[in-house]
């Protein structure tokens, strides 16, 4: 017989931490507002994986090989910060209003996925919830192969249910403005989120390579 209670706490813990906003959230609206629907769930497939990622080193035991390969994860976290700079640019010189940015400027599924995916692995909330607070609330040395991969998709269920409100409720925003006027406000709008939320990340990848 398979025990819930551990699983019902991390289901927990995880929506938790997850529905809290921080530079995912923010980056994953920007999103949606600046490309759409299509572009905010492939982020967010992104941020995902990213979670899967760390929640397989915390059952592995391999902290200290986060810590081993730091600079490896600030060089990402660098990376993905960029890159949301650059959206954020994009949006903020386009003159045309959302649809002529789109057009322009389009961006791959596998390059909207990687950048929600660097932005997790560069996330302090994702690195403390996992290599810290996870083993606080379950026994990470007793889970099976067979408990991972049901706490794999309840990580990926518990993100998608979390988050993906946020996306929709920004694109249903985005969709129900038709004026010009009104989608060049709403397109710089995007350029703050999505670049605020990339400089953030760059200056906390800075503060750790100086610090």
């Amino acid at each position: 017989m398979i025990a819930i209670s551990p699983y019902v706490t991390y289901v927990t813990a995880l929506a938790i931490a997850a529905v809290i906003p921080g530079p995912g959230v923010a980056a994953l609206v920007g999103q949606a507002l600046g490309r759409g629907l299509r572009a905010a769930l492939m982020f967010l497939i992104g941020i995902t994986l990213g979670d899967v990622a760390y929640l397989t080193i915390a059952v592995l035991g391999l902290s200290a090989l986060t810590t081993l390969f730091a600079g490896a994860l600030v060089v990402i976290k660098l990376a993905g910060g960029a890159y949301l700079l650059y959206l954020g640019t994009v949006f903020w010189r386009s003159k045309a209003g959302l649809t002529r940015v789109q057009s322009a400027k389009p961006a791959s599924d596998a390059k909207t996925l990687t950048a929600g995916f660097a932005l997790t692995l560069g996330n302090p909330k994702t690195i403390v919830f996992y290599l810290a607070l996870l083993p606080a609330v379950m026994d990470l040395g007793q889970v099976s192969a067979g408990q991972w991969a049901g706490m794999a998709v309840l990580t990926v269920l518990v993100l998608l249910v979390t988050l993906a409100p946020y996306a929709i409720l920004a694109n249903r925003a985005r969709k129900a403005l038709t004026d010009p006027r009104a989608l060049h406000r709403l397109n710089r709008a995007a350029a703050l989120v999505i670049g605020g939320a990339g400089g953030v990340i760059v200056i906390q990848a800075i503060g750790a390579l100086i610090g």
